[in-house]
């Protein structure tokens, strides 16, 4: 695979972010509620325990930065970009959670977490 097939990765991506925005890596962060050290740590592909960006900090960068969409944040990070929730879905959901026994409700948690994992990966 060469460097034009090989998918962007999201130090790469904030590389361009910069470029094409011109701020830096403590603006970044301030737009979507880092502290500068995560950026950092994400523009220098720097792993710690962390799992890797969390799906509301990709969502914020999209929503602070809209040349970039979703996808490519999401597909950068290395994940799958979540589907949309409106908020009667989010409700009918809860709805459906809240009617659950207790122990259907641990289930169903650990299924989610589970998925959640799994497009992590």
């Amino acid at each position: 695979m060469t460097n034009e097939e090989r998918p962007e990765d999201l130090a790469q991506l904030l590389a361009h972010l910069k470029s094409e925005y011109d701020v830096n890596e403590s603006e970044i962060a301030r737009a979507i509620g880092v502290a500068p050290a995560t950026v950092n740590a994400w523009t220098n592909r720097k792993r710690g325990t962390s799992r890797g960006p969390n799906p509301d900090k990709l969502r914020a960068l999209a929503a602070a930065f809209p040349k970039f969409t979703e996808q490519r944040i999401f597909a950068a990070a290395g994940r799958k970009a979540p589907g949309p929730l409106s908020p009667d879905a989010e409700q009918r959901i809860l709805e459906l959670y809240r009617g659950l026994t207790r122990e259907q409700q641990e289930i169903t948690e650990t299924q989610m977490r589970a998925l959640n994992e799994a497009n992590r990966n």
